[in-house]
C-alpha cells in the first residue's frame, strides 16, 4: 500500500497525540491516582504505536511500545506513578517529537532512542520507580491465575443462570484482530453483529464504549448465550476480515456460583430476566448507534492546508473588486435590477468574507499547550519551584500571527523562569511562598488581542538596568535621570542588553527579548514592560486580531493613492506651513505641546508633482511606542477594511512599503509600513 499519501495526517495526528500526552501527563503529576487520564496517555501511546508501525517508522514504533508498557504497569497499580517515572517517559515524548519533526522535514524519522528504551525497561524490572507491595501483587496474580473467567457480577450471574435453566449455552469467545488492522473498532462492531445473530451478548470485556474508542490491543472477550455450537460460532466469527483466531471456551455457571453465591428468590429471577434482555439490547444497539455516531462525526471536521485558505482569500478579494466595478456600472446606467443584483452581491459577498476570516482564525491554545512542559523542565534544571497559570486560552488569532509568535514567547517565559523567579529559599526569605507562579493571559480587546506574561519573581532593578544602559552607551548619564521607570525598563528590549552576572543555557547572552520586539512590531504589535521590585514583572504584547484583513486610513498623494494602519495612527491633523520648524535641519511641528518630526511621502517615494500644494499641509500622526513622527500627504480619502496583499518575490525589501491592496474600483494601493518610517 502506498503510503506517502497519508503521511500528512500521519504528522498531524501524530503532532496531536504528543501533544495530549503531555498535558495529561502534568495533569497526572498533580493527581497521580487519576485513572482517566492514565487511561487517555496510554490510548494515546496506543495510537502512536500502530499509526507509526503502519507508516514503517520502526523506531517511533519500539519506542511507543516500551512506553505502553510501563503505562500499562501504572494502570494495573505495578508501578506508582512519580516524578522519576514522569521524566524519563518525558524523554521518550521528546524523542517520539523530534522523530515525527524529522519525518516532517523530509527526514526518516530515525533516532537512537536506547537510552529511552532502556531506562523504560528498567522501571519494567522495578530498578527505577518502587513498585507497589509485591505480596499483595503476588495475591493478585495468584486469584487471576485460579480464576481463568472474567468477573460478573451478580445482576450478570442470575442471567447467566436463566439462560442456562432455559436450555441455552454460555460461551467466552475470545476474538484476536491481526496486529496490522487500521480500523480495529469497525473490526469489533461486525463482529459485534455475527454474534447478535446467533444469540445475546451479556458481558464484553473491555466495555463497548472503550472497544468503539479502540482502547485495547488485540484482544477482547465477549460473553455470549446461544443454542449455536462451538464449530460454528468460530466459522461465523472467522469471516470477518483481519480476525487472526478465535478462542470459544464453554462457561460453567457452577464456577461462577463459587465466586458470589447470594441466592435470589423466583420473582427476583424474573425481573432480573427481563431487564437483562433490556440492557442486552441497549448495549447491543448502543455498539451500532456509537459507531455510526463516530462515522458521522468524523466527517464533520477536515484538516486544510493554510495555503488553500490564502488562495481562497485571494479569489474572495478578486470578487469584490468585480463588485465594485459592477456597482459603478450600475449607477452609470441607472439600472434598477442591476443595482438591486449588486446590493444583494454585496450582502453575500459580505458573509463570505466573515466565514473565510473566521475559517482563518485558530486558538491560542495551539502555542499555550507546550509551555507547561518547557517550564516544568526549566524549573527541575534550575532547582526551582514554579506553576504555570494559563488563562484564555480560547482566544482566537489570524494563523499568521499564531505560526510566529510561538517563539517570542518562549523567550518571555524562559526569561520569567531564570530572571524573574527566585530559588525557593530566597522568597522564603522575602515572605513569599515557596513556590513561584508565572501567569500567561491572553484576551480580546477591541480589534487586537493582548497576551501578557505575568511573574510574582524579584522584578526588574531599575538602577540596574538604567547603569548598564550606561556602560553600553546606549543611554547618558543625564538621560538616565530624566527617563520614566517604564522607559528604563524597556530598555532591556534593546540588541544586546542584559543584566544578567553569568551567561547560561538558559539566558544571559542578551539575545532574545530584541527579537522578540522585532518580531511582535513586523506583525503590527507593540510590547511593553511594567515591573516592580520584589513584586513581579509584566510583559504585555498588543496583536492585530489578523493580518489578512486590517483597517487603514487610505489617503492622497498628487495622483497615488496609499494605505496608513489605523493601529498606528493617533489622529490626523491640517497645519499652516507657517507653522513649520526646523530642527537639525529636520521640520518639525509642535504637536500638543510635543515637538514632532514630519516626513513627506511625496519625497519618500519621489512622487511625480503634478498637483500644486498650498498654505496648509494634512498630516498624519504615527505612532511606534512613545515616538511620534507626521506623515504629510495631499488629501484625506477616508477609513476603509481591506484585505492585504504580499508585494511577490520580485518586489522583496521595499522601503516603507509592507504590501498592496486592490480598492474597489480596481486601482492598487500600497501599504505604509509606518514602523519604518519611525525607525
Amino acid at each position: 500500500m502506498e503510503m506517502s499519501q497519508y503521511l500528512e495526517v500521519f504528522i498531524e495526528e501524530s503532532r496531536e497525540h504528543i501533544q495530549s500526552c503531555n498535558e495529561n501527563l502534568l495533569k497526572l503529576e498533580n493527581d497521580p491516582d487519576n485513572l482517566e487520564l492514565i487511561n487517555e496517555v496510554f490510548r494515546s501511546a496506543h495510537t502512536l504505536k500502530g499509526m507509526s508501525a503502519t507508516m514503517g517508522f520502526e523506531d517511533m514504533a519500539n519506542l511507543t511500545h516500551q512506553m505502553e508498557n510501563v503505562l500499562d504497569g501504572v494502570r494495573n497499580g505495578k508501578y506508582k506513578f512519580s516524578s522519576e517515572l514522569l521524566d524519563i517517559i518525558f524523554m521518550a515524548i521528546d524523542h517520539l517529537e523530534s522523530m515525527v519533526n524529522s519525518i516532517a522535514a523530509g527526514g526518516e524519522g530515525k533516532e537512537d532512542v536506547s537510552d529511552a528504551i532502556n531506562k523504560l525497561k528498567m522501571i519494567e524490572s522495578g530498578k527505577i520507580v518502587n513498585q507497589s507491595d509485591t505480596t499483595q501483587t503476588a495475591e493478585i496474580d495468584q486469584a487471576n491465575i485460579s480464576k481463568t473467567n472474567l468477573n460478573y457480577d451478580q445482576f450478570e450471574i442470575t442471567v447467566l443462570e436463566q439462560a442456562n435453566e432455559q436450555g441455552y449455552k454460555v460461551y467466552e469467545v475470545s476474538i484476536f484482530i491481526r496486529p496490522d488492522c487500521l480500523l480495529k473498532a469497525a473490526r469489533v462492531y461486525m463482529v459485534f453483529d455475527v454474534l447478535e445473530k446467533i444469540g445475546d451478548i451479556i458481558k464484553s470485556v473491555p466495555n463497548v464504549e472503550q472497544l468503539e474508542e479502540e482502547q485495547f490491543d488485540n484482544e477482547f472477550v465477549v460473553t455470549i448465550v446461544t443454542h449455536d455450537s462451538i464449530e460454528d460460532i468460530e466459522k461465523k466469527v472467522m469471516k470477518v476480515s483481519e480476525i487472526e483466531k478465535v478462542t470459544v471456551v464453554p462457561l460453567k455457571i457452577s464456577d461462577l456460583k463459587k465466586v458470589n453465591n447470594e441466592d435470589r428468590s423466583d420473582e427476583q429471577k424474573k425481573c432480573f430476566t427481563k431487564m437483562s434482555k433490556d440492557k442486552r439490547k441497549k448495549e447491543a444497539s448502543s455498539a451500532k448507534k456509537t459507531t455510526d455516531k463516530k462515522i458521522t462525526l468524523s466527517n464533520k471536521t477536515i484538516r486544510v492546508n493554510i495555503e488553500r485558505l490564502d488562495a481562497l482569500m485571494n479569489l474572495f478579494e478578486e470578487l469584490v473588486i468585480d463588485r465594485g466595478r459592477l456597482d459603478q456600472i450600475a449607477k452609470e446606467l441607472n439600472h434598477q435590477q442591476l443595482s438591486e443584483t449588486v446590493e444583494k452581491m454585496s450582502r453575500v459577498t459580505n458573509d463570505l468574507q466573515s466565514v473565510v476570516l473566521t475559517m482563518r482564525m485558530v486558538p491560542v491554545e495551539a502555542v499555550f499547550n507546550r509551555f507547561p512542559k518547557m517550564v516544568r523542565s526549566l524549573s527541575r534544571e534550575l532547582g526551582k519551584k514554579i506553576h504555570l497559570q494559563i488563562i484564555g486560552q480560547e482566544t482566537e488569532l489570524d494563523r499568521t500571527v499564531i505560526d510566529e509568535i510561538g517563539d517570542p514567547l518562549v523567550h518571555l517565559l524562559r526569561n520569567s523562569v531564570d530572571h524573574g523567579i527566585e530559588m525557593p529559599e530566597e522568597r522564603l526569605r522575602k515572605g513569599k511562598p515557596e513556590e513561584g507562579t508565572i501567569q500567561l493571559k491572553a484576551y480580546h480587546s477591541g480589534n487586537h488581542v493582548f497576551i501578557e506574561i505575568t511573574d510574582d519573581g524579584a522584578g526588574i532593578n531599575r538602577e540596574k538596568v538604567a547603569r548598564k544602559a550606561v556602560e553600553k552607551g546606549i543611554i547618558t548619564e543625564e538621560q538616565m535621570n530624566q527617563l520614566t521607570d517604564k522607559e528604563i525598563f524597556n530598555l532591556i528590549l534593546t540588541s544586546g542588553f542584559s543584566t544578567a552576572d553569568k551567561i547560561s543555557d538558559i539566558s544571559g547572552r542578551g539575545v532574545g527579548l530584541d527579537v522578540v520586539k522585532n518580531t511582535i512590531e513586523s506583525l503590527g504589535g507593540t510590547i511593553s514592560v511594567h515591573s516592580e521590585e520584589n513584586v513581579g514583572t509584566t510583559f504585555l504584547i498588543q496583536l492585530p486580531l489578523t493580518l489578512s484583513i486590517i483597517s487603514v486610513m487610505l489617503v492622497e498623494v498628487q495622483r497615488e493613492k496609499y494605505a496608513i494602519p489605523l493601529t498606528s495612527i493617533i489622529e490626523t491633523a491640517i497645519f499652516k506651513k507657517s507653522e513649520i520648524y526646523y530642527a537639525h535641519e529636520q521640520p518639525v511641528i509642535d504637536f500638543r505641546g510635543k515637538v514632532v518630526p514630519i516626513l513627506s511621502l511625496q519625497e519618500i517615494f519621489q512622487v511625480p508633482k503634478v498637483i500644486e500644494g498650498n498654505d496648509y499641509i494634512s498630516t498624519v500622526i504615527i505612532r511606534k511606542g512613545d515616538k511620534l513622527a507626521g506623515l504629510v500627504v495631499d488629501s484625506f480619502i477616508g477609513q476603509e477594511e481591506i484585505v492585504l496583499k504580499s508585494l511577490g518575490n520580485y518586489l522583496t525589501n521595499v522601503f516603507a512599503i509592507s504590501g498592496a491592496t486592490i480598492l474597489g474600483d480596481g486601482q492598487v494601493a500600497l501599504i505604509i509600513d509606518c514602523n519604518a518610517l519611525i525607525k
